[in-house]
């Protein structure tokens, strides 16, 4: 049976790698703090399943000093050039989009045909975790596709990897980092705390309030966390599932979907959400790093208000 276990493994490979071909690459100053922080990382993928969670806290507090004490560095590894990839992607157009296709193609394909077809009775995948170890087999699929094609060295792929994950730095773990925090807070028991002082401010049969203070939360909590899928947890233990489904009989499908869709305004307006707003300002050269939050401000709050007003008039009987 393959399980996601084996996606970690496969995870953990290319981050060893990464941390190897840092180590020998004498042209990055930081090339000792960039080793240790891929080489850590990979170790959480390797032994995060069977190590202690104290032991797993440390390994993210070292990590963290590694990061906020500036040991990491940009590195130049020795592939294509600037011009080359301009040509290359003129002489190859809307084609080269085609191994990035497949990954979403597999996964989606892959999880319908191994759920409504006997091949799902083969006990081939770990259950509930077939989309996840699908998408990963689509990564595997495109990375050939992309090696038969351009003909490329064996080593483009990590060489190109590592040039790409060390121009975004620390960023690029933020998110996974930022989602775990979500369950950390629910699990001590912010959501509760939240809840009860909501209900010290909320006045009895105010829906509308209610509405607007679970939006508002997870808009706040998204901004301070910087990831919808941390706030969620927080503001449906505060106020989605006690007040608006079980004091006012709301749709849970509807109140949830908007509920993270109002958190998503307040990932287009925080720099907490790197990989959505500061990465693509460093990977683009912009000015400013704030440069795209700015330009997201006139879409998220309207769109924020449309959220309110459709749980008010739809999630409810």
């Amino acid at each position: 049976m393959i399980t996601l276990e084996w996606l970690y493994v496969l995870t953990g490979l290319v981050f060893s790698a990464w941390a190897l071909l840092s180590l020998r690459d004498r042209t990055n100053p930081k090339r000792w703090g960039n080793a240790a922080f891929w080489g850590l990382l990979a170790g959480s993928f390797f032994f995060g399943s069977h190590i202690s969670d104290l032991a797993n806290g440390i390994l993210v507090l070292v990590l963290v000093a590694l990061a906020g004490t500036g040991q990491l560095g940009r590195s130049h590894p020795a592939t294509t050039n600037g011009t080359e990839r301009t040509a290359l992607a003129a002489r190859l157009g809307n084609r080269l989009f085609v191994p990035a296709l497949v990954i979403p193609l597999t996964a989606v394909a892959g999880t319908l045909v191994y759920t409504y077809t006997p091949l799902g009775e083969s006990g081939l995948f770990e259950a509930r975790r077939e989309t996840l170890i699908l998408l990963g087999l689509g990564v595997l699929l495109a990375l050939a596709l992309a090696m038969l094609w351009m003909r490329a060295p064996l080593l483009a792929p990590l060489e190109e990897g590592r040039r790409l994950m060390d121009s975004i730095g620390w960023a690029a773990i933020l998110p996974q980092m930022l989602a775990a925090l979500g369950a950390v807070f629910a699990l001590a028991g912010v959501g509760s705390i939240v809840g009860d002082l909501a209900g010290t401010v909320l006045p009895r049969g105010s829906l509308f309030l209610a509405v607007l203070v679970y939006c508002t939360g997870m808009l706040l909590f998204t901004v301070i966390m910087g990831n919808a899928f941390a706030a969620f947890p927080v503001m449906a233990a505060a106020i989605g599932i006690p007040v608006l489904v079980e004091d006012y009989g709301g749709n849970v499908a509807l109140i949830g979907a908007v509920g993270m869709l109002a958190g998503f305004c307040g990932t287009l307006l925080t720099p907490m959400a790197a990989n959505f707003n500061i990465v693509p300002a460093v990977l683009l050269d912009l000015r400013s790093q704030y440069g795209v939050i700015r330009a997201q401000v006139g879409t998220a709050l309207p769109l924020f208000a449309c959220n309110v007003l459709l749980i008010y008039f739809l999630a409810f009987p």
